[in-house]
């Protein structure tokens, strides 16, 4: 539990960039706000239509009890609304990184200079930013699935089907915003996975909380700069050897 707790924490000294450099993570802001309007859009658009939406998937409940054909379809449209949402956290994570490259790659780098500059071995570069988003997004598919079809179980599915989401999409979008620190270091993709298993409660609650942010109306959008930040933190920390209680005795 203190480790997930210490990464919760990472996101808090993300926000605490804000006192220290307001103009700098003031920038993030824009390409946030860009991508997560049109996010927005799109999930109001859903949200109209998901009653037609949910009858047109569901034809053969016309013949059912109407109690049970309304319960089913309700059951399946907040399926799908929870896929949706799971879609949109890692899509706008990958889309906006992407977009807003050079003013992310401003905000890490300030971090890490703040924290002690390392040499690093190599750019992330924007072929590999593209590379990664991509990545984040299939992999975004297939938890969107699984938490669609968890929502699909009678009674638990609802609350099943959120914290797998809340969990695993926590997971994919700490592993994408840690990427460029550590790949900025010389790791390569199987290293950082490997480097992430092994602080698996760290990573947990950095990405868990920032999750979180992300699902509060206009959350994403004041949280993205400070998730950029604190998963730098994140990085540096996950390469330190010394445990907390240790630095701390020194």
């Amino acid at each position: 539990m203190r480790e997930f707790i210490g990464g919760v924490g990472m996101l808090g000294r993300g926000f605490a960039q804000w006192r220290r450099r307001p103009g700098l993570m003031t920038l993030g802001l824009v390409p946030a706000a860009i991508v997560g309007l049109l996010f927005l859009a799109g999930l109001i658009a859903l949200s109209a239509s998901l009653p037609a939406l949910t009858d047109a998937m569901t034809p053969f409940a016309d013949r059912w009890p109407g109690v049970w054909a309304t319960v089913f379809r309700i059951a399946v449209g907040t399926a799908l609304l929870g896929a949706a949402l799971v879609l949109v956290a890692v899509s706008f994570t990958a889309l906006t990184l992407l977009v807003g490259e050079p003013f992310y790659e401003r905000i890490w780098k300030a971090v890490e200079t703040e924290a002690g500059t390392p040499q690093f071995a190599s750019d992330y570069g924007f072929w590999r930013s593209v590379a990664d988003g991509l990545s984040l997004i299939a992999r975004g598919v297939g938890v969107a699935l699984l938490a669609a079809l968890i929502g699909l179980i009678p009674v638990v599915g609802g609350v099943a089907s959120t914290l797998f989401a809340v969990v695993f999409t926590g997971w994919l979008i700490a592993d994408e915003l840690s990427s460029r620190a550590l790949t900025a270091r010389g790791l390569t993709r199987r290293a950082r996975k490997e480097l992430l298993r092994r602080r698996r409660a760290r990573v947990l609650g950095f990405g868990v909380a920032t999750q979180l942010c992300f699902l509060v109306p206009l959350g994403a959008v004041a949280t993205m700069p400070a998730a950029v930040a604190g998963a730098t933190l994140l990085a540096r920390s996950l390469l330190d050897p010394a445990p907390p209680a240790a630095r701390a005795q020194a």
